[in-house]
């Protein structure tokens, strides 16, 4: 086979570099490959079983056409200063620039015109300082809140434009390696019904996803891929009564804080939050269950949801993050016998473990049917348990309330986009023809920035294919 440009991973990187290039006019085969299906064919069974039936060959949530990202909250965030690092890259002004061009796509394709955390700028005064006298940083970012839901029309609606433009899309189809020589990618070898395909391009962009950064790495050790360790994020996911976060719900709808706890200093900050949210399970390959959060438009819950993420970086002499990180899931699982563990911050602050009777007596009721209450603790590391309680008792000045007894952790949270391929400002990489895009690069972190950053690809190799 051969294609002018095949893109590995139908996420937002993988999608915006396609459909910026036919956008700008291209004339280009370009081929996407997915492990998982097309978006409507994505169904997580959850909602009827009740449990986790850990979907086979893949995890409908975390694989398929539009990524994991749009199937749980489905958030666009409208700031450079969030979501990863590729405004150091490409520089701060076209970050800004390139957000405004991208949310206009988002909105072409009928995302919600509402932009949350805009409207009261003094109650946001009013939250910033309670955040300053707590120790930390408050970044209000404007939030286009596409809804678990609604994220599904908009990218199946993407998918609809670029099958009738031509894109060629193989689901249920993995990318095994690449194909190199003398220091130049010919295109990848493809799992074609099991069988090793050779598809040969001029232009390979790999743009894999949190799920696919592990099998990235792995390629970029293998092959020579310039890359380095980054950070990797171990945490929890707390759940707390709407009418906790009421004021920050109303006022700003995420709240992004970030602190450095005593004693270790560590980054740790709030991510992902849910209104009226869900706590959701997450599988990945090899059974490896984890938390995350979904937010729908119309279907509400009586509480809300986010995560507490614990910065943790690695040099010498260990450079492997994405498998310590397991490791810590692994453990967790093994303590909830393959499920999301639960417990209650008043038990961890006691030294003793929930049980299941304790929850059915509390104000606060789990939105995670099938989380399995026990000792979170007995397999968190030392060091990010200790940022995790002193960065809880830290947001309760800001949020009062935050740190009640009955307040849920749920565990293992974590965010898989630690190795970071080293490119230019065109994300040309140190193999000739080999681009690496969005979270499973280490640059982006969320929706936007990844799809900023395929936009940014698929204008780069538009003008690159003309010449």
């Amino acid at each position: 086979m051969k294609r002018d440009i095949v893109i590995v991973g139908a996420g937002p990187a993988g999608i915006f570099t396609a459909l910026e290039m036919i956008k700008r006019g291209t004339d280009k085969s370009i081929l996407i490959i997915e492990k998982g299906v097309a978006i409507e064919k994505r169904r997580c069974p959850k909602s009827k079983t009740r449990e986790c039936v850990n979907c086979k060959p893949h995890c409908h949530i975390t694989t398929g056409f539009s990524g994991a990202g749009a199937f749980s909250d489905g958030k666009l965030s409208l700031s450079p200063e969030v979501g990863g690092d590729l405004p150091s890259l490409i520089g701060e002004e076209l970050a800004e620039e390139m957000i405004r061009y991208t949310d206009s796509i988002y909105l072409e394709f009928g995302a919600d015109t509402k932009v949350e955390g805009v409207g009261d700028p003094d109650a946001v005064k009013e939250i910033r300082k309670r955040a300053i006298r707590a120790g930390l940083k408050l970044v209000d970012c404007p939030i286009r809140h596409l809804g678990t839901e609604k994220a599904q029309e908009i990218y199946y609606s993407i998918e609809q434009y670029l099958f009738d433009a031509g894109v060629e899309m193989m689901f249920s189809t993995e990318c095994g390696d690449l194909i190199l020589r003398d220091g130049k990618c010919l295109g990848v070898i493809a799992l074609i019904d099991g069988k090793p395909t050779e598809i040969y391009a001029d232009k390979t962009v790999v743009a894999t996803g949190r799920r696919g950064a592990d099998w990235l790495e792995r390629i970029c050790e293998e092959h020579g891929i310039a890359h380095q360790p980054g950070t990797v994020d171990i945490g929890v996911r707390v759940e707390v009564r709407n009418e906790i976060m009421e004021n920050v719900n109303n006022v700003l709808y995420e709240s992004k804080l970030i602190g450095y706890p005593a004693p270790f200093k560590n980054k740790v900050r709030t991510f992902c939050q849910n209104p009226g949210g869900f706590v959701s399970q997450e599988n990945y390959d090899g059974g490896l269950a984890v938390v995350n959060g979904h937010s729908y438009k119309e279907l509400k819950s009586n509480n809300t949801n986010l995560a507490i993420l614990c910065s943790h970086n690695f040099s010498e002499p260990f450079n492997q993050p994405i498998q310590y990180a397991k490791k810590v899931g692994e453990l967790t699982n093994m303590l909830g016998a393959g499920h999301i563990l639960v417990q209650r911050f008043g038990d961890i602050l006691d030294g003793k473990r929930t049980w299941q009777s304790e929850l059915s007596r509390s104000n606060l009721k789990p939105s995670l049917p099938d989380a399995v209450a026990g000792d979170i603790t007995a397999a968190m590391p030392y060091r990010a348990m200790t940022n995790i309680i002193n960065f809880i008792q830290a947001v309760d000045v800001v949020v009062p309330g935050f740190a009640s007894a009955e307040t849920l952790l749920y565990s293992p949270e974590l965010k898989f986009y630690s190795n970071r391929v080293k490119m230019d400002q065109h994300f040309n990489t140190n193999i000739d023809s080999l681009y690496c895009l969005g979270d499973s690069s280490g640059w982006t972190r969320g929706l936007m920035m990844a799809s900023v950053m395929g936009v940014l690809m698929g204008r780069y190799l538009t003008c690159c294919l003309r010449q």
